[in-house]
């Protein structure tokens, strides 16, 4: 009896993956760790799965990138500068915002921007003010260097980080991290739900509680940890 039980959930453990994977068990494609990532559908606990799969399969980055409203380039790989390699890369040049200029970005962090964007900045600037961000403005994707006075290079190297310092929103009221953070009003309150909201998107999210370097933008990267700060 304990052997065919065990015999039973090996079989739902590595059977139920290939009748997923060879379409013998048809599941939403959301639910399918093997469709490409849709933007449009709401994140759920195979959207990071998908994310990672992203930065080797340029086809699949496209894809994904194809589900969104982002206005992007394709970026041949190179080394803008020595030590730093840039692969599998977009620049970015407009989403359902406006950007303060185009950036370069890799796959996924490209990516993890659009589903931040249309599931959690959007939705929380429409709780908070009725109307949608125009722009955002941000201090930059690449920058080959360490991490601080470390050894470490930083995601920024790779262009896998983005850092925001603003918004502005439709009414053209700008909400800036350096200048509203630490405020009481419904500026900060949507700048805590935009960080929240960022942790679920992207791998590391730092901001003004992290440290004194961050207290004037929001760093956003996809890296191997993660981190919510």
């Amino acid at each position: 009896m304990r052997r065919a039980f065990c015999l039973l959930v090996l079989l739902m453990l590595f059977g139920t993956p290939l009748a997923i994977y060879r379409g013998w068990l048809p599941v939403p494609p959301a639910w399918n760790p093997w469709t490409p990532l849709d933007v449009r559908q709401p994140p759920n606990l195979l959207t990071g799965y998908k994310l990672m799969r992203l930065q080797r399969d340029p086809e699949l980055c496209r894809m994904a990138l194809d589900s969104s409203v982002l206005r992007y380039t394709a970026v041949a790989d190179s080394e803008p500068a020595a030590g730093c390699a840039v692969e599998n890369a977009v620049r970015v040049q407009r989403a359902g915002v406006q950007f303060s200029s185009a950036f370069l970005a890799s796959c996924k962090l490209a990516v993890a921007y659009a589903l931040f964007e249309e599931h959690g900045l959007q939705p929380a600037a429409r709780q908070a003010f009725g109307q949608p961000v125009a722009r955002v403005e941000h201090l930059g994707s690449f920058a080959c260097r360490n991490i601080g006075t470390s050894q470490r290079r930083s995601q920024h190297a790779s262009a896998n980080a983005l850092d925001i310092a603003g918004f502005r929103l439709k009414d053209g009221r700008r909400i800036s991290v350096a200048r509203h953070w630490e405020g009481a009003g419904q500026e900060a309150l949507f700048l805590r739900q935009v960080r929240d909201a960022a942790c679920s998107s992207f791998n590391v999210t730092l901001g003004p509680e992290y440290n004194a370097a961050h207290r004037d933008h929001f760093h956003l990267d996809m890296g191997l940890f993660r981190l919510c700060r």
